[in-house]
């Protein structure tokens, strides 16, 4: 029986700890808070993009890749399956003069970076000069910096022969799109649209999604039953495709302008 009396709610715990292996005491007091309130991750105590916002994610992964805490809550399950959010990685700030290598599909070349280009640098070696993208580098004798990693933010690709001055010129002219944020679709041809990173070609896409006549279906318990069952919104998990934004609209709900109290699939 749920609390309010309605028989349809969903009773089941939105994160269980397993004590067999390990005590609740290890617990932070943030995902204590959330167990002890039945209170899904994604309904997160903390402002989105603090330290806590990401450490507590990062707990909440290392416990449940062991097995020590149980999720049930699918978005917040959608969130650790298929996001980076509550991983780390180490950045580098790269600048002219500094030791670089390439990655071994691009070579393995190292030498000193005499161009930055945006994402793109320009590298001094044997065999000539050479442009990389930031990622395929790796900085020789230089600390880096630990950053959470969230949504990536893309750089458009630059060509070498492009003159410097050009090439600020442009980038002054055009910001990249933000990446896996939705946002209302003004072309008429759907309600939202949303840009993503294809991983295949490596290039941004948008992938438009959704219809006006769902807007006021979000909080129909009902309505959001149907539109996942039909949809299997469980199995859709490319994010080059308009159905599996569709199926996560009500997560998105404040960034597109609507009202949801419910923030998993349809």
């Amino acid at each position: 029986m749920c609390s309010c009396g309605c028989n349809t709610c969903d009773t089941k715990k939105a994160l269980t700890l397993n004590e067999s292996l390990a005590p609740k005491q290890i617990l932070s007091g943030g995902l204590k808070y959330h167990m002890d309130n039945n209170r899904p991750l994604t309904e997160h105590v903390y402002r989105a993009g603090s330290s806590n916002y990401f450490n507590l994610w990062a707990e909440a992964r290392s416990l449940y890749s062991r097995q020590i805490l149980e999720i049930t809550n699918e978005d917040d399950l959608a969130i650790l399956n298929e996001t980076d959010l509550g991983h780390f990685g180490v950045i580098y700030e790269i600048e002219i003069g500094d030791q670089v290598k390439a990655s071994k599909e691009y070579g393995g070349l190292s030498g000193e970076v005499v161009d930055v280009r945006g994402s793109f640098i320009v590298v001094k070696t044997k065999e000539g000069n050479q442009s990389y993208h930031e990622s395929d580098l790796k900085v020789l004798n230089k600390e880096g910096k630990k950053v959470p990693l969230d949504f990536i933010i893309e750089d458009e690709y630059l060509d070498l022969n492009e003159s410097i001055d050009e090439a600020k010129k442009k980038k002054s002219q055009k910001k990249d799109p933000p990446i896996g944020k939705p946002m209302r679709d003004t072309s008429g041809g759907k309600a939202y649209k949303v840009y993503v990173r294809d991983p295949k070609t490596k290039r941004i896409k948008t992938v438009r999604f959704g219809s006006g006549g769902l807007r006021a279906k979000i909080n129909d318990s009902k309505a959001r039953s149907a539109f996942a069952k039909r949809h299997k919104c469980s199995t859709r998990n490319d994010r080059t495709k308009a159905s599996y934004w569709s199926c996560r609209l009500p997560r998105y709900a404040k960034l597109l302008g609507l009202k949801s109290n419910f923030s998993g699939f349809w």
